[in-house]
């Protein structure tokens, strides 16, 4: 297929020339699809190597729930005081910053 379409115009030739006409077909195509190739399957008794045999898991320790969430209990109030006390720490020195610029 050539490029004329797509060449600008010359001063002497029309500004807008029909487009080339498509390539005549061949023909349907005659090929159909035969699906994905057959898979071998590996020899029989076929296993990957094994290096080391892993020891089995062990069984973990029973969960005291009760004293899981007096824990968490305790966690969250001292997070909070922690919060409670910078908060006040930083409030006050807010106050004293605020203070010395206007004094």
């Amino acid at each position: 297929m050539s490029d004329e379409y797509w060449r600008r115009p010359t001063e002497d030739t029309p500004s807008l020339t029909p487009p080339p006409a498509p390539a005549p077909a061949v023909g349907p195509a005659t090929a159909s699809y035969t699906g994905a190739p057959r898979n071998v399957p590996p020899p029989h008794g076929w296993r990957p190597p094994m290096v080391i045999q892993p020891a089995p898991p062990r069984v973990l320790p029973k969960q005291d729930l009760e004293r899981l969430d007096r824990e968490e209990q305790a966690a969250t109030i001292l997070t909070k005081g922690i919060g409670i006390f910078v908060g006040a720490v930083l409030i006050a020195l807010l106050l004293i910053f605020c203070g010395g610029l206007v004094f």
